[in-house]
């Protein structure tokens, strides 16, 4: 098993401040856990979330990321279905759009992993860095 990261796609096509950007990318990275707490049974302090082998391998390493540019909400779909495919935790961000894209809600982000480098790698890797 080779190092653990999580790769955050973000839509160049859109121009989007960057400020925008930080935080869709934000919420996409933490997407992973947020998903989980929001199907907890009862809201409290006493949540328990399962952790697989390796999400606690990436946390425990310092949480790697890489910000990786798509040009196009197809782009962004089509990264997102065959990181799914392959089985990797793959989670898209809409935008509300209220302060930006006219109030049309907007597919701006999408976070794969965290996983395997090498896992990830097989659906992003044709990628440019962001």
């Amino acid at each position: 098993m080779g190092p653990n990261k999580q790769v955050i796609l973000i839509r160049k096509d859109l121009k989007m401040r960057r400020g925008k950007e930080i935080a869709q990318g934000s919420h996409a990275s933490m997407e992973f856990l947020v998903s989980r707490i929001r199907h907890q049974p009862e809201r409290g302090t006493g949540a328990v979330i399962d952790l697989s082998e390796g999400e606690w391998t990436w946390i425990a390493a310092g949480m790697g990321k890489v910000c990786l540019q798509v040009n196009s909400e197809e782009e962004l779909l089509s990264h997102h279905h065959k990181a799914r495919q392959l089985g990797l935790s793959s989670h898209l961000i809409r935008d509300s759009g209220r302060t930006e894209f006219g109030g049309v809600p907007t597919l701006t982000a999408c976070a794969i992993g965290p996983d395997e480098a090498d896992k990830i790698d097989a659906v992003t890797g044709d990628l440019k860095l962001y």
